[in-house]
């Protein structure tokens, strides 16, 4: 009699079913992220710093992640352009250094100040992609694209004259890297933080990603969310029951537009830093494949599916490169963090199933 028989048939049948739910690429991807966190301690790899780093990078890469939610439930698919809100929400912040704001005021004046941007820039983003219906992701990823390399020439001529940010040789044009030191670095990072030795975490961000999650969550139940899911998941019964197919999805593209802004904000006062120029260009990946790797599909996600997916990929983005390095005695860090996140990347957007939820 082997193991399996043991076990009581209806027990049997829900562990088959749970199994199934979670999915095996993710089971096998969750499977490899265990391994790496048992081998980690006897090739001298810190556990508390790398459980740190896996934290702040889930804090700095949940929102932008979250920000796919509302155009996969709308039909809009995968948001390739997510680049426009990364650029609202460097606008927001580039304008809060520029009017001198610091500590929460400085960080909640460029979540305030990113809001406009969002909403202008997700607005004319729908007015594109309600014209190309099956066809959104690519033009999506021509739009991030092209808004990254005009917003390339506008960092260089927008009239900036903050000394902590422009060019000092000449005195007009942003920095490529500009620091948040003195403004509102770690902001929430270090708000209510929990700290045990080496492992620190990150209590304020997360619970700041989790309260946008709830949000998140809240609105796709209400009476807007639920039409922008029938519009995604039925568009002729949304149709006919009066829904406006072009007012929802371009909701949802607004919303997630605003989200990926507020995101990066996220990003840099964890990170330290502001990044311009071709910085944003291939942000979308990294949330699109986190959020697929959790479970999504094109048309159909879920918050399990961000946060699951959020933790999976950047687990073994940080952990498997600690690893090797510890076991080959050198460091080859970026080479093997470029080569597992273009390699999950692939794998994500190469996946033809549905959603699990």
């Amino acid at each position: 009699m082997t193991l399996l028989n043991t076990i009581p048939e209806g027990t049997r049948k829900k562990v088959q079913e749970a199994l199934r739910e979670f999915g095996l690429p993710r089971l096998i991807i969750a499977g490899f992220l265990v391994v790496l966190f048992i081998a980690a301690p006897f090739v001298g790899v810190s556990m508390p710093a790398t459980l740190k780093d896996i934290c702040n990078r889930f804090g700095q890469n949940e929102l932008l992640t979250l920000a796919m939610v509302p155009m996969i439930l709308s039909g809009a698919g995968l948001n390739f352009g997510l680049s426009l809100g990364v650029i609202s929400g460097l606008l927001g912040s580039t304008l809060a250094m520029q009017f001198g704001l610091t500590g929460w005021a400085g960080i909640f004046g460029a979540i305030a100040l990113s809001i406009p941007f969002g909403v202008l820039f997700g607005w004319l983003y729908s007015l594109l992609l309600n014209r190309v219906r099956g066809e959104e992701m690519t033009i999506a990823l021509y739009v991030g694209f092209a808004a990254v390399m005009f917003m390339s020439i506008m960092w260089l001529i927008l009239p900036y004259t903050s000394v902590n940010m422009v060019w000092g040789y000449e005195g007009k044009g942003l920095r490529t890297t500009i620091t948040l030191d003195g403004y509102w670095v770690k902001q929430f990072s270090n708000f209510l933080m929990i700290k045990a030795g080496d492992f620190e975490f990150p209590t304020g961000m997360i619970l700041f990603c989790a309260l946008m999650s709830f949000f998140m969550w809240l609105f796709m139940k209400s009476k807007t969310g639920t039409a922008i899911t029938a519009v995604g998941s039925n568009p002729d019964y949304a149709r006919s029951s009066g829904i406006n197919i072009n007012r929802m999805r371009t909701i949802s593209i607004i919303v997630s537009t605003v989200t990926g802004a507020i995101g990066i904000l996220m990003y840099q006062q964890s990170y330290g830093f502001i990044q311009l120029y071709q910085a944003p260009l291939y942000m979308a990946f990294p949330a699109v494949a986190a959020v697929l790797i959790g479970g999504a599909s094109i048309n159909k996600v879920s918050i399990a599916n961000v946060v699951i997916g959020t933790i999976l990929f950047q687990g073994i983005l940080t952990l498997t490169p600690s690893v090797i390095n510890s076991v080959l005695q050198t460091d080859m860090s970026e080479v093997i963090r470029i080569v597992l996140s273009n390699g999950m990347i692939l794998y994500a957007l190469t996946r033809k199933t549905g959603a699990t939820r």
